[in-house]
């Protein structure tokens, strides 16, 4: 019904400043968002207006851009504030839930297709292009790293056009489904900390360390510091993209193999230098840019984000085949109980968990919103686990989708 972007950003907007003033006031309110966090608002509410067909996610730009612009700023804002001393704290668990979560996506893939085939051999049938494993394999590169890995196992793999395209829609209901149970998740984080058996004190400790060292040195921000808080965010966004479009084609002329590692796509090595610019920024004296609301101008910007995410969730994409939507399930599912294991046996915080997870399911952003749900101050360990994931996705969505091509087979 709408498709005039600017009107859809002014939807948008009123509705995440409705979210947030509702979220301020007192008695029913306040017992409704104890139960539904505000963010998964933020994040269901434009989907149900693309589901109703009252906007369309998939044609409009808005995603594009925000992507473009947004997240890059977005990273360097919230790692531009990085306490290194503080992050160390937290130990090598973030790097084990990561590490587990791309086990459980590497073997939940090959698992989930042997036993959705078990059920209707018809759903994982296909041949040459259309063989429903070489779709499968997009979502293992998707799914353990990015887009950009998603898009090499595509070039690889070569599944048709209509099989992509309901890949990708299993792809990124799947998805959101499973980040709006972990954003969910984050708000009573407690409890589930307390089924593990973990012990979040190093979190919590680290959460309050950053919260006091913010509060000491937090003053209110001057006209000179948004601009030069826009300098950071901005400038460093020019600057991932100026190199991006360099280092993408001397790569792609001279070391055309590296595609298939993703590394000549040009949103990995944006993403990848916003992050290390705003780590550099983050050892020099631009760090107290946090202290004149760094993070809460990245936390905007990561709301919009998120919001635009949102709106291209369409809950009726999958209905042409539901059948694939089943493997997606099934497989999901597999990796989160692995997970859950893991972390219970090594009693690891579920804030790892959650993190690990999504640095793997969805990439930079989802990471960051993820972890920025638990507290902003703790978004740059998503994006550094989500790094992680684009370097090693390709390589694990290659061996996942061998594993699946086996299992079709056989």
């Amino acid at each position: 019904m709408i498709r005039n972007d600017a009107a859809v950003l002014g939807i948008l907007m009123v509705i995440l400043a409705a979210i947030f003033y509702t979220a301020t006031l007192p008695g029913a309110w306040k017992r409704f968002y104890n139960v539904i966090p505000p963010l998964l608002l933020c994040y269901f509410i434009p989907g149900l207006l693309n589901s109703f067909g009252i906007i369309n996610g998939s044609s409009s730009q808005l995603y594009p851009v925000v992507s473009k612009f947004f997240l890059p700023a977005c990273l360097v804002l919230f790692t531009i504030g990085m306490d290194w001393k503080s992050l160390g704290r937290l130990g090598p668990k973030a790097l084990v839930a990561m590490l587990v979560g791309t086990a459980g996506i590497m073997i939940g893939g090959p698992l989930a297709l042997w036993m959705v085939g078990l059920a209707s051999p018809a759903t994982v049938a296909g041949e040459g292009p259309d063989a429903v494993w070489r779709g499968l394999a997009t979502i293992a590169g998707s799914w353990i790293g990015g887009g950009a890995n998603q898009t090499a196992l595509r070039e690889v793999f070569q599944p048709s056009d209509r099989l992509f395209s309901q890949m990708v829609a299993v792809d990124v209901l799947v998805a959101e489904i499973w980040m709006a149970l972990l954003i969910y998740g984050a708000g009573v984080s407690e409890r589930f900390d307390k089924l593990l058996g973990a012990d979040s004190r190093q979190i919590e400790e680290v959460k309050l360390h950053m919260d006091a060292e913010s509060k000491a040195n937090e003053r209110n921000p001057t006209v000179s510091d948004y601009i030069f808080l826009a300098a950071a965010g901005f400038g460093a966004t020019g600057f991932a993209h100026f190199m991006g479009e360099i280092i993408t084609p001397y790569l792609s002329q001279n070391y055309p193999w590296l595609e298939k590692y993703s590394l000549t796509s040009t949103f990995f090595w944006v993403v990848t230098i916003a992050t290390l610019v705003g780590i550099i920024m983050s050892v020099t004296p631009l760090r107290k840019l946090e202290y004149v609301g760094a993070s809460k101008l990245g936390s905007v910007f990561l709301y919009v984000l998120v919001a635009t995410i949102g709106m291209q969730m369409d809950l009726g994409a999958v209905a042409d085949n539901p059948g694939l939507f089943a493997i997606g399930l099934v497989w999901i599912l597999i990796h989160a109980i692995i997970l859950v294991i893991a972390c219970k046996w090594l009693k690891i915080p579920f804030f790892f968990l959650a993190v690990g997870s999504q640095a793997n399911v969805g990439g930079s952003a989802s990471a960051s919103v993820v972890a920025a749900a638990f507290h902003p101050s703790l978004a740059p360990v998503g994006v550094l686990l989500a790094i992680l994931g684009y370097a090693i996705g390709t390589y694990g969505g290659y061996l996942t989708a061998l594993m699946m091509q086996w299992v079709s087979n056989n």
